[in-house]
């Protein structure tokens, strides 16, 4: 078979990884006339190398598809949470495909400081004394609550030993780490006191504080004053460490939204570290964000841990770019998330309507109609917060089957199920794929009359 390939000029830099693949095709062909099928020709099997050959080579099979997010969900976790910028893509893209000083000082020609644009941003962004940026926010908060000391002792409120996404828990994180979590307060109630007789006795070094972001506890309840918790730590030498989860930059409550603590708020208030993520509401590539005390931040790059959890150049460089945009002034115009945010139903109304009236043309439907919805901004932010929206509802014969069909296909498009009809919100759809959406429709089956 190798001969007929050669004689195809089939150009391989690797001879042992062309090999590996023969014998593939040739162990599939065992398999299949073993199970009685008749024996393929030796062109046929050197074609279905070449076929395999073209696959492996093929971008669009080594990527994520791309879909048309239709749920009116902004930080949808499984469809990769926020779109990128596109300043973000342009320097990620550079950052990638060529060499640069990612750890080199300029004027000594020496080995220097890893690419520090991002921890330079969040800076000025935060008014933090050094930051530091890690793969996400859970390598971060693995990482800092190491400041604590193998066999040393962290200081959790009962009511935020929360659970974030994949299962992954605060306790386990903690212990993991080799580290001690000592429980305080309730899960609905705990003061600023219920911290102050283990670090009193010196049993803990860290207080740990954990923002709900992705759930919300109401009714008889109260919260630690951060200003107040850290007052306590300090006059026993602990630190405060503080995760934010999401993280937001800009005020949420002027969208209409609660308002959501910002890095600057809680480094005010008295934590000496805050964490949060890169990729959820700042809108950019996946990343933890450390921002705090330069002596802290100095002994967490120290950690051997802070390597494995680094990102790499285009991260990095995609991230530096998105920090660059809020300190510009352009957040609300050029984040996508922020973009999304700012929508309102009265925004939306015409692509709708359009839509609606465009049903009867290209799918033969007259049934279709414009809904009110209501848009979660997602991804673990704003929990019970919702933005009002506008969408296009299409009844259909079974919902069910109407959204996997809509998941396949060049065109993939996750939807919403409401009252067995197929709903389209439009706030997380690209005004330029409302075409896409129209003839989408004229795929799916009316309900029976």
């Amino acid at each position: 078979m190798l001969s007929i390939l050669a004689a195809d000029q089939v150009e391989v830099s690797e001879r042992d990884a062309l090999v590996r693949l023969v014998r593939e095709v040739i162990d599939e062909e065992r398999w299949r006339l073993a199970a009685g099928g008749p024996a393929l020709p030796g062109r046929d099997l050197a074609d279905a190398v070449l076929d395999r050959l073209d696959r492996l080579g093929d971008p669009e099979l080594t990527i994520p598809p791309h879909v048309i997010n239709a749920t009116g969900v902004i930080l949808h976790t499984n469809l990769g949470r926020a779109p990128w910028p596109r300043a973000a893509r342009v320097a990620a893209v550079a950052g990638a495909r060529a060499y640069g000083f990612l750890e080199l000082d300029e004027d000594t020609g020496r080995r220097g400081p890893r690419f520090r644009a991002a921890e330079d941003h969040l800076v000025a962004l935060t008014g933090a004394e050094d930051a530091m940026v890690v793969g996400n926010n859970a390598a971060a908060l693995a990482l800092a609550v190491g400041l604590a000391g193998r066999r040393g002792a962290v200081v959790v409120s009962r009511g935020e030993l929360v659970e974030i996404g994949g299962g992954v828990r605060i306790p386990e994180i903690l212990a993991r780490a080799g580290i001690r979590l000592i429980e305080v307060g309730t899960t609905n109630r705990t003061r600023a006191a219920d911290f102050e007789a283990p670090l009193a006795a010196g049993d803990a070094r860290v207080v740990l504080r954990v923002h709900p972001s992705n759930f919300s506890i109401s009714g008889f309840t109260e919260s630690a004053d951060l200003a107040a918790v850290a007052a306590i730590a300090h006059e026993h030498g602990a630190i405060v460490i503080d995760d934010l989860g999401s993280g937001a930059l800009l005020d949420t409550a002027s969208f209409g939204l609660a308002h959501e603590p910002t890095p600057t708020e809680r480094l005010a208030q008295g934590a000496d570290l805050v964490l949060f993520s890169g990729d959820k509401l700042v809108g950019g590539p996946q990343a933890g964000l450390i921002v705090g005390r330069r002596d802290l931040i100095a002994r967490l790059r120290r950690d051997p841990l802070a390597r494995a959890v680094r990102p790499d150049k285009a991260i990095l460089a995609g991230v530096g770019a998105t920090l660059a945009i809020y300190r510009s002034g352009w957040a609300t115009s050029d984040i996508p998330v922020w973009q999304l945010i700012a929508l309102t139903p009265e925004d939306l109304r015409a692509r709708a309507e359009w839509v609606v009236n465009l049903g009867p043309t290209i799918a033969g439907r007259s049934d279709l109609r414009v809904i009110e919805l209501e848009s979660p901004v997602g991804g673990g932010s704003l929990p019970m917060q919702v933005l009002a929206s506008l969408g296009v509802a299409v009844p259909v014969a079974s919902a069910t089957r109407a959204a996997a069909l809509l998941r396949t296909g060049p065109d993939r498009i996750l939807a919403r199920i409401i009252d067995d009809a197929i709903a389209f919100d439009l706030r997380t759809v690209s005004p330029f794929d409302d075409g896409t959406l129209a003839r989408r429709i004229a795929d799916l089956p009316a309900p029976s009359s």
